[in-house]
């Protein structure tokens, strides 16, 4: 049950092939676990109608479970170009639908998401999956890319976002997005 001053974030893990998101609460210090899942689109169809998919897919969870802030997984080049521009689509039509829905949303990097949920930079994929299922005491472990859209709004509700902050110290809004300290926005 959610009270006044509880704050419901949502966490993105953006991706062509399959979009994580997690929903958490944040009450004070605490948080709690909402709702995660998977958006899958299908590598047949052709890509504007794949990123439809994961556009409308995100206004349907934002429907559901009614976000009041949202956290955003920057894009890490990778070896392959086409790849690394395929996810950047993916991210977009995912920021596209938190904004038209009129969320504020914060971007971090990989990184710093680590670091917010289990300590280190350099955590493994396993590390940040069991702080996950810690932090929120889950019962058992989300899919990769669900466990990663709750790291991704754990960060979030680490970093003082949570308490409710447009904008952090030394950060900035620009679009309808905030970027935390030091981050470099797209152009």
């Amino acid at each position: 049950m959610e009270s006044i001053d509880a704050i419901r974030i949502l966490g993105i893990d953006p991706g062509l092939q399959s979009t994580g998101f997690g929903v958490i609460d944040k009450h004070g210090s605490k948080l709690s676990y909402v709702a995660s899942g998977c958006i899958r689109t299908n590598e047949r169809e052709p890509l504007p109608q794949r990123l439809g998919v994961v556009f409308d897919s995100i206004r349907e969870v934002i429907a559901k479970y009614a976000p009041h802030q949202a956290a955003i997984e920057e894009v890490f080049l990778n070896k392959n170009p086409w790849s690394t521009l395929l996810l950047g689509q993916a991210r977009g039509a995912a920021i596209a639908a938190m904004t038209t829905a009129g969320l504020p949303v914060a971007e971090y990097g990989t990184m710093q998401i680590k670091k917010a949920v289990v300590g280190q930079g350099r955590a493994t994929k396993d590390q940040v999956s069991h702080m996950v299922v810690r932090l929120l005491t889950l019962g058992g472990v989300p899919q990769s890319d669900a466990a990663d859209a709750l790291a991704c709004a754990i960060c979030h509700a680490h970093t003082g976002h949570g308490f409710g902050i447009a904008t952090p110290a030394g950060g900035r809004r620009r679009g309808g997005r905030v970027l935390p300290p030091g981050a470099k926005p797209l152009r």
